[in-house]
């Protein structure tokens, strides 16, 4: 069988051909330029990006805890505050106006692509802090996928963003704790103005953040990751001192931190849940509708019609399902593609019977793919990959799988976490494909080669943009098919079945914030359509409400690099070399759509 992922459909590639126009482009070139005045004009521009990321970085609130700075607590306490959103806000426009000045045209082609980055990232920022849509966003500070609540237990925990190499750094962390009530308070503040405008967040959301902080609360505080950096010292901490430390940490914990889980969560229940929505789609919030649009912009870096995704999402499931039908047979099954869906949850062989298993099977699909690399890729990264569960008091709010990355000299390796919770309703068929995307060579060698650039400003190499990030992932569980991973049937079901998942994320996501769907609809069309556990479809469904349109970027991503690859195969024929053309999508880091499009036609050009 050919390269499925490779092949788009028509109706899609007709969207992504009339939208996907090259943006910013440089005007005609109309004078020499000379070696001199690029490095000149080079110089300058990398001044804006350093200005910018000085005041950024000041203005971060959670800088701290990502371990980027020194601990300023007094930073973190202005998170969830108009006077940060209005520093930030001024911030995004004094960019624009110093890239203003930047004659686009006498920069090198690298800066050339960072200069239509940057501008593009910051048009998108102050768009956002327009008071229109602040009124519909800062009032729903957290949610139960990626809210500070949730993550903080990881940032603040030994192993988290914090440094724990002496007492000063105990000391400085024990400051950040002290703030998070007032943080949370803050949040709760924010909530109220919802309330009182009437944007509020929808019951299955609000319900989802309780049931977490529940499971936060419910750990000992002995064992909780709030405690865990004097659970063991390291030796640059007298064994004196150490005892006292651990009595701090655990009253700040008893003391601080849990009081200030329990007021959110009392809150949540006794006052935000009565009054919250019970649709759960965003365009059931006043001005959601128009909001929706604005979040596919953001997430897709096209401006893409919601009806237009929904129906290039259907056309896309029929296409996989034709997929499905023929590799059913090759697994000895002949009764209809929905009923076989219903065998694939039930049958023990399509489904892990440990955590071992999982553990042991991830590790043999990362032999395999290590064996092919050298064919597709001219480099990997420094950083090493690890393979671990989700810690226990994640898994059952978390997906399937997922990265974390490692440091940007390499040192610390990145790692991918699947997920051991619910078993039963977990897929051996899925390993290789979910591998391939989180592990290698698809998050950890996007975002690791990114960050260890350090020719690229480090707005390139730590940040950028979601479609680019999700869709080079999907990209990376095609090569599978090249590599020879996909001749077995049950690996090969694997992943059609999570290609099945990206193209229905197109219908689901669009049928809940912009066609009233309902949770059970939006389950109940995921079930239909694909062989995934029930928990699996309740945890993506919820994941969508939580965060609309985030979800469409993986395939729209997808679509465009494989429209790029096809497009240099088709008019560079046997000069393509696709360990080149990798380094071409993967060197500028996670750029928008539209500039990855200009860089990658100008690389053909030259290569022609």
């Amino acid at each position: 069988m050919g390269l499925v992922g490779l092949r788009a459909a028509p109706a899609l590639a007709l969207l992504l051909a009339l939208t996907t126009q090259p943006a910013l482009a440089a005007k005609p070139e109309t004078s020499a330029v000379t070696a001199a005045t690029i490095a000149t004009e080079d110089g300058r521009l990398a001044r804006v990006f350093f200005l910018d990321e000085r005041r950024e970085t000041a203005l971060d609130p959670l800088a701290a805890l990502s371990g980027s700075e020194d601990v300023d607590p007094q930073k973190l306490g202005r998170l969830f505050t108009d006077a940060l959103d209005r520093d930030q806000l001024q911030s995004a426009r004094t960019a624009l106006a110093q890239i203003a000045r930047i004659n686009r045209n006498r920069l090198s082609p690298e800066r050339q692509i960072s200069y239509d980055t940057f501008l593009r990232d910051k048009r998108e920022e102050v768009a956002f802090f327009r008071p229109d849509i602040r009124a519909l966003t800062a009032v729903r500070p957290l949610t139960h996928f990626g809210g500070l609540h949730e993550d903080l237990p990881t940032l603040v925990s030994k192993g988290g963003g914090l440094p724990f190499e002496n007492e000063a750094d105990y000391a400085s962390a024990l400051k950040i704790d002290e703030v998070i009530p007032t943080v949370f308070d803050r949040a709760i503040a924010r909530f109220r103005q919802g309330m009182a405008s009437g944007v509020v967040e929808s019951r299955l959301t609000v319900g989802n953040m309780i049931d977490q902080i529940d499971a936060i609360l419910a750990q000992p505080i002995e064992s909780s990751p709030f405690y865990s950096p004097v659970v063991a010292f390291p030796p640059s901490v007298p064994e004196a001192d150490r005892p006292a430390l651990r009595s701090r940490y655990a009253e700040m914990v008893r003391l601080k931190l849990y009081p200030a889980y329990q007021r959110l969560r009392g809150f949540l229940a006794d006052e935000y849940m009565p009054t919250a929505r019970e649709a759960v789609g965003i365009s059931a919030m006043p001005g959601g509708a128009g909001l929706y649009r604005r979040l596919i912009e953001q997430k897709t870096t096209l401006p893409l019609d919601p009806d237009a995704i929904h129906r290039l999402g259907l056309a896309e499931v029929g296409r996989i399902q034709g997929e499905m039908d023929k590799v059913k047979l090759e697994l000895g099954y002949t009764r209809p593609l929905r009923t076989f869906f219903d065998v694939l949850r039930t049958d023990p062989r399509f489904h892990p019977a440990s955590a071992q298993q999982l553990a042991a099977g991830y590790a043999e699909v990362a032999r395999k793919v290590d064996a092919q690399l050298p064919r597709f890729f001219d480099r990997k990264p420094r950083a090493g990959l690890l393979i671990a569960p989700y810690p226990a008091y994640r898994n059952k709010f978390e997906a399937g799988g997922s990265y974390s990355q490692g440091s940007s000299d390499g040192e610390t390796p990145g790692t991918f976490f699947f997920n051991t919770y619910d078993l039963p309703s977990r897929f051996i068929t899925s390993m290789t494909t979910l591998y391939l995307h989180e592990g290698v060579p698809g998050h950890h060698f996007q975002i690791c080669l990114a960050q260890e650039n350090a020719t690229l400003p480090d707005f390139q190499r730590f940040g950028g943009s979601n479609a680019f990030v999700e869709g080079w992932a999907l990209y990376a569980e095609t090569l599978g098919y090249e590599m020879g991973l996909y001749k077995d049937p049950m690996q090969h079901w694997g992943t059609l079945d999570d290609e099945m998942l990206r193209a229905m994320r197109l219908v689901v996501d669009t049928g809940i914030h912009a066609k009233g769907w309902n949770r059970e609809q939006a389950i109940d069309y995921m079930l239909a359509n694909s062989g995934m556990g029930r928990t699996d479809a309740e945890t993506e469904v919820d994941r969508y409400i939580a965060i609309p349109a985030q979800a469409l970027a993986y395939k729209i991503g997808a679509l465009t690099i494989q429209r790029l690859r096809r497009e240099a195969e088709q008019q560079l024929g046997p000069k393509f070399d696709i360990r080149t053309f990798h380094s071409q999508v993967l060197g500028s880091g996670a750029i928008p759509l539209p500039v990855l499009e200009g860089k990658i036609r100008r690389w053909i050009a030259a290569r022609r």
